[in-house]
């Protein structure tokens, strides 16, 4: 008998499902649902474009489509398909994603009263309109709680749980006073689909708590009264209505009801795993072990490997924290990333390319990619500073901003653009340097998500920076497979490593690092560490007044 799973990945724009045979491997079924609410996908606000929010029912009405598409498209390539051998469900999501939610589980957004108000509905991953928060949170847990900021590398950010919270608190107390509890998105569609939306039901990620919400067993969960309440009392007040547990993915949430079975067109009763991040189970889709970074390349970037938990392992500043089981069951998941890539990139296309490069988006990045192929490092004599929409790993402050150094009368679009490209490299390599600093050693990176697969160029750019092989998963789905994986898991005495080995493939192309090309970028990195340190860290004294005549000198050799 055949035997299938379902992953489901929510991402920024859009939700997709991949259906996959656990047997052989083979990817039967994916379906993409463009969120259809707000700019692709996301509401935003005029007067603040720190704003990033959601609508709940763009969730709800994407799961039918990408789940009834994925299965009709398995019945027509593979005509003895029988929906009722799937076996499980896995879902992935963006995160720290929460949902304010009333008693029984209803996000605020869907009930009438608070259709339209921005504050209601789904505080996206992007949305950093909590900036001040975050700080304060940092601010008191320095004092007198510093293992909390410890666990997570130092800094709390905007984009996590508790600084949306206390946003949500300050700027519309009706709303927060309104909300029973909060969700995280990839706890909620698991409840959705097994009818335990009650919060005090809800089996909540280790993942999403550890990662964001500074949970963990050894003080107690989540933070403490005490603590929340130097805060804001009404931190504190909401914490007994939140949770007090949490699991990693390869518990099951609860069983597919009825309802949702008939809607769906699968067999009621099929376990659903307790969700996670994106990131956490693209990772595991991409065959994460000891030793091997998954980076995963698309709008922002994040960066996700594991040790084993019976390894001893400090604290890391600067990554979005160390959590015992948020990738893999028995390891250490160690997470960081960097707030835009593909963003920056795209910023780039649509506002300041000219029209000489291509009439359309995409011939304009197929032309750019072209030219500055032709280019060897440090050729053009840029710099860049990969912030655009500040920094996440590994200096976690969102008011920091992109800059392009060494520009001339003569500097054309393409040059910067690869000046971009290194940008975002050397923030990577500055994130695998901290790993390693703190003992975790990075021997090759496994790249997902659309810019491994599209763009050559850029993939040997990094090669070249990074100094490791880059290899890229044959999905175009890890994510999604990841969550599937831990669907057929959660109720199957199935072992998570032996469907890794027949579900997780590579493409055959290997990105190995030019020695030549490692030699320049290493004299660039040190230039793009100088200007790093000196906007980046409070209280540094850099001498900047030797970079733009280095990068000329590097510039003029490289040209010969």
């Amino acid at each position: 008998m055949s035997r299938y799973a379902i992953g489901l990945d929510y991402g920024t724009n859009s939700c997709r499902s991949l259906l996959v045979d656990l047997d052989t491997g083979q990817e039967l079924g994916s379906v993409v649902f463009p969120y259809p609410s707000g700019k692709l996908g996301i509401l935003t606000d005029p007067s603040d474009p720190n704003v990033a929010r959601q609508n709940p029912q763009d969730y709800l009405d994407g799961m039918v489509a990408i789940i009834t598409g994925a299965l009709e498209q398995a019945r027509t390539s593979r005509p003895d398909f029988d929906a009722a051998d799937v076996i499980g469900l896995g879902v992935d999501t963006t995160g720290s994603t929460p949902i304010p939610v009333d008693a029984n589980g209803t996000p605020l957004a869907l009930k009438p009263e608070f259709s339209g108000n921005l504050n209601a509905y789904v505080w996206l991953w992007k949305d950093h309109t909590a900036s001040d928060e975050a700080a304060r949170i940092t601010a008191l847990a320095a004092e007198i709680r510093p293992q909390y900021l410890a666990r997570c590398g130092g800094i709390y950010s905007s984009e996590w749980w508790w600084s949306k919270l206390w946003r949500c608190r300050n700027v519309d107390e009706a709303v927060f006073n309104a909300a029973y509890s909060w969700v995280e998105h990839c706890d909620w569609i698991p409840a959705v689909l097994t009818g335990n939306e009650k919060p005090e039901s809800i089996r909540r990620s280790i993942c999403a708590a550890g990662h964001k919400a500074m949970f963990a067993n050894e003080w107690g969960g989540l933070p403490d009264t005490e603590f929340l309440d130097k805060l804001d009392p009404a931190l504190a007040g909401i914490r007994s209505r939140l949770y007090s547990s949490a699991w990693a993915s390869d518990t099951r949430a609860g069983n597919l009801t009825a309802e949702w079975a008939d809607k769906l067109g699968l067999k009621a009763g099929i376990p659903v795993a307790v969700g996670a991040f994106d990131a956490h189970m693209g990772a595991v889709g991409s065959g994460v072990e000891a030793g091997t970074l998954v980076k995963i390349l698309g709008t922002s970037t994040c960066d996700i490997t594991v040790l084993p938990n019976n390894v001893s392992l400090g604290d890391v500043p600067g990554v979005c924290g160390v959590v015992d089981g948020s990738v893999l069951p028995g390891h250490f998941g160690i997470e960081a990333g960097q707030s835009a890539v593909g963003d920056i990139f795209l910023w780039f296309v649509n506002h300041l390319v000219p029209d000489s490069y291509g009439a359309t988006v995409n011939e304009k990045f197929i032309e750019m990619e072209r030219r500055l192929a032709k280019l060897k490092p440090g050729e053009t004599g840029l710099l860049a500073l990969d912030w655009n929409n500040g920094n996440r790993t590994i200096l976690v402050d969102v008011r920091l901003t992109g800059l392009i150094l060494g520009q001339t009368l003569h500097t054309e679009a393409h040059e910067i653009y690869r000046a971009l490209i290194e940008a975002t490299a050397f923030g990577a390599l500055t994130i695998i340097n901290r790993m390693e600093e703190h003992g975790i050693h990075i021997d090759q990176v496994v790249n997902t998500g659309g810019l491994a697969v599209k763009n050559a160029t850029l993939m040997q750019i990094y090669a070249d920076i990074l100094g490791r092989p880059l290899k890229v998963a044959a999905s175009e789905q890890t994510c999604a497979l990841g969550a599937a994986l831990f669907g057929a898991v959660s109720g199957e005495t199935l072992e998570l490593g032996e469907l890794q080995n027949r579900c997780c493939r590579m493409r055959e192309v290997v990105y190995s690092p030019i020695p030549e090309n490692q030699q320049v970028y290493a004299e660039i990195y040190s230039l793009y560490k100088t200007m790093h340190d000196a906007f980046g860290l409070p209280g540094v004294k850099s001498d900047l007044s030797g970079v733009m005549k280095d990068l000329i000198a590097i510039r003029q050799r490289q040209r010969g």
